[in-house]
């Protein structure tokens, strides 16, 4: 599987944590209805997936769905195109606190390259099922990369 950078890298992180700290709460976006704080707590959605038990499972059915036709084209190295569909769960569209979803968000990455690549392998994910620590580095770093590319950081 062709991947990203290396998100467990600590010099990739550090490389996420200081586009993230470039943003401001006026930071505007290139594209897209979201403003930056809850552009920030969406991004933290894939986060939750991986280090939390906050977002149920898809049933059965729903999860071959997913695994069958969405999981490829998430979990590949291809960038996401602007105004790709938003899963329900990734939708924030209540006004959030910019500082603190910066600093969350900060959190997580900063947490996923501590981890490392060995904690990922086979973790379940709440949409697709276990993912290989290769598929969970694509999710995390095309996602930032794309709404980083977004919001020009």
């Amino acid at each position: 599987m062709i991947q990203m950078k290396n998100v467990y890298d600590p010099e990739v992180a550090a490389g996420l944590v200081a586009r993230l700290n470039t943003l401001t709460p006026q930071t505007r976006p290139r594209w897209g209805r979201m403003n930056v704080a809850q552009m920030l707590a969406h991004c933290s959605v894939a986060y939750e997936m991986a280090f939390k038990d906050k977002h149920p499972p898809a049933g059965p059915a729903m999860r071959w769905v997913l695994r069958t036709f969405v999981k490829p084209a998430v979990v590949n190295a291809k960038p996401y195109p602007k105004g790709s569909p938003t899963a329900p769960a990734f939708k924030v569209s209540s006004e959030q606190d910019f500082h603190r979803e910066q600093e969350r968000l900060i959190g997580f990455v900063e947490r996923t390259a501590r981890e490392g690549g060995s904690f990922f392998e086979g973790r379940l994910s709440p949409s697709f099922g276990p993912l290989t620590e290769g598929e969970w580095n694509n999710l995390f770093y095309k996602h930032l990369e794309h709404h980083l590319t977004q919001f020009g950081a």
